[in-house]
C-alpha cells in the first residue's frame, strides 16, 4: 500500500508594485448606475465622484481597488521591494 506524505511550506502574498492599482467607484444613489470606469490612476476615479456629485447631488459611492500580488515559499520570498523576477 503506497502512503502519501503531505508537507506543509509557510509562503507569503505581496503586492507587485509593477502591476499597479486599478480603482472603479460606483455611484450607489437608487437607480443611478453611474460609474468611474477602471481607472489606472486611483485619483482620476476619486475626481469623477467628485464631479458626478457636484452634477447630480449623489454623494454615496462604493470602492473597489484591484492590484496584483505575488505569492512566495516563505523561504524564498525576496522582500517587498522585489516583484522576484
Amino acid at each position: 500500500m503506497a502512503r502519501t506524505v503531505m508537507r506543509y511550506v509557510d509562503h507569503t502574498i505581496r503586492h507587485v508594485p509593477d502591476g499597479g492599482i486599478t480603482a472603479q467607484l460606483f455611484c450607489m444613489a437608487v437607480g443611478c448606475g453611474e460609474d468611474s470606469g477602471p481607472q489606472g490612476v486611483p485619483d482620476d476615479a476619486q475626481d469623477w465622484a467628485l464631479r458626478h456629485t457636484g452634477r447630480t447631488g449623489h454623494g454615496l459611492f462604493r470602492r473597489e481597488y484591484t492590484d496584483h500580488a505575488r505569492v512566495n515559499r516563505a523561504d524564498q520570498d525576496p522582500g517587498p521591494q522585489s516583484d522576484g523576477e
